[in-house]
């Protein structure tokens, strides 16, 4: 016994050894990629939240009007579909409406926005990890 654990201490003290990833672009805590659930939760800060499911990977928000254009709402579902830190795996919907007669009527989202609002979320994700890594 004394023999077997005089050869794992000697093994540990290999230079060769592989080191512990701080900040594995694979974080699962949580069922999907932490870096890019907590980047989405941050991206959508300011709209309400219909629906969360960390496990899912889906975020959903409510309605939500920018004060500046009352007359405009928009509403926005994201799916994490990977557990590494991918762009394939964020996939980002949006829904636009406005306001005519008083009625809410569906109106085309820009594809630009969808990509603008991918690129964000990926960014701070990106920055979180980078984050990780320096301590």
């Amino acid at each position: 016994m004394i023999g077997t654990m005089a050869l794992a201490v000697s093994a540990c003290g290999k230079k060769d050894r592989p080191k512990a990833d701080l900040a594995a672009s694979q974080v699962t805590t949580i069922g999907v990629n932490s870096y890019l659930w907590r980047a989405t939760l941050d991206a959508l800060s300011f709209m309400p939240l219909l629906q969360t499911d960390s496990n899912g990977g889906v975020i959903v928000t409510d309605w939500y009007a920018n004060p500046k254009n009352p007359g405009e709402r928009v509403k926005v579902t994201v799916s994490i579909v990977d557990q590494d830190l991918r762009a394939d795996a964020l996939r980002v919907a949006a829904s636009r409406q406005v306001s005519q007669n008083g009625q809410w009527v569906d109106a085309p989202v820009q594809a630009a926005t969808v990509q603008k609002l991918e690129d964000i979320i990926l960014t701070k994700a990106r920055d979180l990890r980078r984050a990780a890594i320096a301590g």
